[in-house]
């Protein structure tokens, strides 16, 4: 199959560029700046793509990559950081400037193939301070930022651009990606995740040669898929755990059961919620949180192994975004531990398999799809491992605990009913300390401050508000005050990741 190799240089966007390259029929394979020529130089990488990052390429430590990289004779693109790196190893000359952040134009000074189906000017995306200020010898000057840095270069088979077109505010990031990898690159390799299901059966069960496989299961789409998968590829060797530690949505646990029972999976469930709920009291910290349920759900499983002594691996619908956000990238920032991915304590002994750990959301439904699964399963909203603890900002209290499990059901039953649930990416609601003074019953009444968040995004790297009809909202805050005693005050979060991240936690 051939592949275009996307070289990390830590950047929280890397793997969102293979992600979009995947959306174009081709697969993306990611790769260390440390390895890049190694891997690239195989026969069916047909390009490179060196991807943005959070470091400056002078300062000291930053990821750095072999100039052999540009001696294969393959097309590279460089985005952002890639794009300076180019300047920077090749001789050219990069400077730190003002900077460029959000939409920006762009002029194209230059008809290139890079550009086909653009017009003159197009709006981008731009996330940098440095910029380059003289590109290397040979190089041209593609395109213009409206602030005057160079947005685009090229010589030969070598191309910069300053922007991110993995970004789905830069309109014709797409066009760009197809562009390069069908005539520049001249790819025509068609690559889809349903295909892959073969593959990830045939890896699982060349694995798992002795032993059993027990595997956590929540109702999500994520675990229903890797259990599936799991099924698949060992059958009875499959032994599929549902720990309930009491931090689910309403009814989520007989939900799950029930379904994956009627897959033909039998379900071991576990109440673990006393020993979670009891560790979690009064503790504030997020990361803190993540650490104690990470760390208890793998005590349980740990208890659960010991009635199962043939039992030799763990299997989790670890994703790809748990893996960058969790800081498991060399270069990348810790943004939040994942409890399937950072949370697990050294001392636990299982194996670790992560069969969706090269995929996006929305290419784990497609594969959902593929295996015949309920479409309710398919398009449930994501939902954190460690559940409503994450939406609950300070302090843990079964209070707490109470209130944002009904305000949840709110949110989910009105947009279901508005027709508007599978249109967005996720919907919840979270509660703080904060308080408001209401009056309720003609009395003065001091409540808790409810905050409904509703985002729309195509993969979790980025997300942005939705703007769901006022009278949704109203309802959805008339229902929370009224059947929720405690509650004095509904808000609404307007503000998009990044800045933000989607959980509060």
């Amino acid at each position: 199959m051939e592949k275009v190799l996307v070289v990390n240089f830590g950047g929280q966007y890397a793997h969102l560029i293979a992600r979009r390259i995947r959306e174009v029929g081709v697969y993306a394979e990611i790769a260390s700046p440390e390895e890049a020529v190694i891997k690239a130089s195989k026969e069916e990488v047909k390009a490179v793509i060196l991807s943005g990052g959070p470091s400056s390429v002078y300062e000291l430590g930053a990821p750095d990559i072999d100039e052999g990289i540009f001696a294969l004779s393959k097309p590279v693109l460089g985005i952002c950081y890639g794009h300076q790196m180019i300047a920077k190893k090749l001789g050219g000359k990069v400077e730190r400037g003002k900077g460029e952040y959000g939409k920006t134009i762009v002029k194209i000074l230059v008809n290139d193939p890079l550009f086909d189906g653009w017009k003159p000017e197009e709006a981008v995306w731009m996330s940098h301070s440095d910029f380059v200020e003289e590109p290397p010898p040979g190089f041209h000057v593609l395109a213009i930022s409206e602030n005057g840095y160079i947005a685009a270069m090229r010589k030969g088979l070598i191309y910069g651009v300053q922007f991110h077109p993995e970004v789905h505010h830069t309109s014709k990031g797409r066009v760009m990606f197809e562009n390069f990898l069908r005539k520049i690159a001249r790819i025509s390799d068609v690559w889809r995740p349903e295909d892959q299901i073969t593959r990830i059966v045939e890896e699982i069960r060349s694995r798992v040669k002795g032993g059993d496989v027990i595997v956590g299961v929540s109702g999500g789409v994520d675990s229903t898929v890797t259990a599936v998968l799991l099924y698949k590829a060992v059958g009875q060797r499959v032994k599929a755990v549902f720990i309930d530690h009491g931090l689910f949505r309403e009814g989520e646990p007989e939900e799950a059961a029930s379904l994956l029972k009627s897959i033909g999976i039998d379900v071991v469930y576990i109440d673990a919620k006393e020993r979670f709920l009891k560790r979690l009291e009064g503790v504030a910290d997020c990361e803190e949180k993540r650490r104690i349920i990470g760390e208890t759900f793998a005590e349980v499983f740990s208890d659960a192994v010991k009635q199962m002594p043939n039992v030799k691996y763990l299997a989790q619908g670890t994703l790809y975004p748990d893996v960058v956000e969790s800081g498991a990238v060399k270069g990348a920032d810790k943004i939040k531990s994942h409890h399937n991915v950072g949370g697990l304590p050294p001392w636990f002994q299982l194996e670790l398999i992560e069969p969706l750990r090269e995929f996006y959301k929305d290419e784990v439904r497609r594969i959902a799809k593929a295996l015949g699964l309920p479409e309710d399963v398919v398009y449930r909203h994501p939902f954190p491992g460690p559940g409503l603890a994450v939406r609950i900002i300070g302090p843990f209290t079964r209070e707490k605990l109470a209130i944002v499990r009904k305000a949840i059901k709110i949110v989910e039953e009105e947009l279901r009913k508005a027709g508007l649930f599978r249109k967005v990416w996720q919907a919840f609601a979270t509660v703080g300390e904060d308080k408001w003074v209401g009056v309720k019953g003609d009395r003065r009444a001091m409540g808790y401050i409810v905050t409904v968040r509703i985002v729309e995004s195509e993969d979790a790297m980025t997300a942005d508000w939705s703007r769901i009809p006022f009278e949704i909202l109203e309802k959805i805050s008339s229902r929370i005050t009224s059947e929720i005693p405690e509650v004095t005050m509904v808000t609404y979060a307007v503000t998009s990741k990044p800045p933000s991240t989607i959980e509060p936690c």
